[in-house]
């Protein structure tokens, strides 16, 4: 049996959002170095701050500030931080019961060990040099040996009275109103045995499928197995080159690390012998004369593993009986 390929795959984007009053005067709040939570019907006040009372469900918009210091309910030790997080040396993540506060805060506790952390300790906010309205302007909690901070009855700045909330009423100039979040997943990829075979075939310009027994359809990229009888699959058919245009889409916003430029064509592709459709960019012919039925061929780069793309083969379109199941 060949080996079973493997290779290592990234999924990211950035995740944009636009924030409510009270998750905005969170996040400003942060910028301008004051922690805000919510106060609930029952007189709680909730850290990280949210819009509806988890236990009523009633909206909640009654903001209040709580200290940058607490105390630490739990943790637990991260010996390898990974790209991205906090710290770039072990640490620990805590949750911590602001002062004011009812409900914990995650976030990273630098410390210089495990053995220097304790449920019940005390911890202040180190802030960010830099802050912009994010969750990351608290750079991470660092151990305190101060009491818990009392409320304020007067006017101070956090220069003046560094761990006592001054009472602020929750209103900013230049309040952020939106963020953008990058989501990454990072994994290793194993095709199996039936896409390993197929992926191989490529690297030799062929496109290989596998046929069901039962069904006897031919499904490519091979699954391993029969989508629609349950079977396994094993028998190797060659299909194509060439194949038919079954649905396309027109590409608009330039992907990051993808050098096409837009518009250009997407399309699912059904190989001549295939059951099941592929998918792969249209080239050779403007956008806007791509339609469902063009005959199409595969074009390969000098040494590439796969199809750089599908042009038109100059064939007449298909009839749309011969490729509407596979639409």
């Amino acid at each position: 049996m060949p080996e079973v390929l493997k290779a290592p795959l990234v999924v990211e984007f950035p995740f944009t959002r636009s924030l409510g009053p009270v998750q905005s005067a969170f996040l400003t709040g942060l910028r301008d170095r004051v922690v805000l939570g919510v106060r609930t019907g029952d007189g709680r006040t909730l850290v990280p701050p949210v819009e509806y009372d988890p236990v009523t469900a009633e909206e909640i918009r009654d903001l209040v500030e709580v200290a940058p210091t607490g105390t630490v309910t739990t943790w637990a030790w991260n010996h390898e931080p990974r790209r991205g997080q906090p710290l770039d040396t072990a640490f620990a993540w805590v949750l911590v019961r602001l002062d004011g506060a009812d409900t914990a805060l995650l976030h990273a506790l630098d410390a210089p060990g495990p053995e220097a952390v304790h449920t019940g300790m005390r911890v202040r906010v180190r802030w960010a040099e830099d802050r912009v309205g994010a969750i990351t302007d608290i750079a991470c909690f660092e151990p305190y040996d101060g009491a818990a901070a009392q409320p304020s009855r007067h006017d101070g700045g956090f220069e003046e009275h560094a761990h006592r909330p001054t009472g602020h009423s929750g209103e900013f100039e230049d309040p952020v109103t939106g963020i953008i979040a990058a989501a990454r997943l990072d994994y290793t990829y194993s095709p199996g045995r039936a896409q390993t075979a197929y992926i191989n075939a490529l690297a030799d310009h062929r496109a290989v499928g596998e046929r069901c027994p039962s069904c006897r359809k031919v499904y490519v990229p091979p699954r391993g197995a029969c989508p629609t009888c349950g079977v396994a699959t094993s028998e190797q058919v060659e299909v194509g080159p060439a194949g038919t245009v079954t649905t396309f889409c027109i590409v608009n916003i330039k992907a990051k690390n993808l050098d096409i430029e837009v518009p250009y064509v997407y399309a699912h592709i059904a190989l001549d012998g295939a059951d099941l459709a592929l998918h792969g960019r249209i080239g050779g012919i403007p956008y806007d004369q791509v339609r469902m039925g063009l005959r199409v061929e595969p074009v390969w780069t000098e040494g590439g593993r796969y199809p750089d793309h599908y042009r038109p083969t100059g064939e007449p379109d298909a009839d749309y009986e011969t490729y509407k199941e596979l639409l």
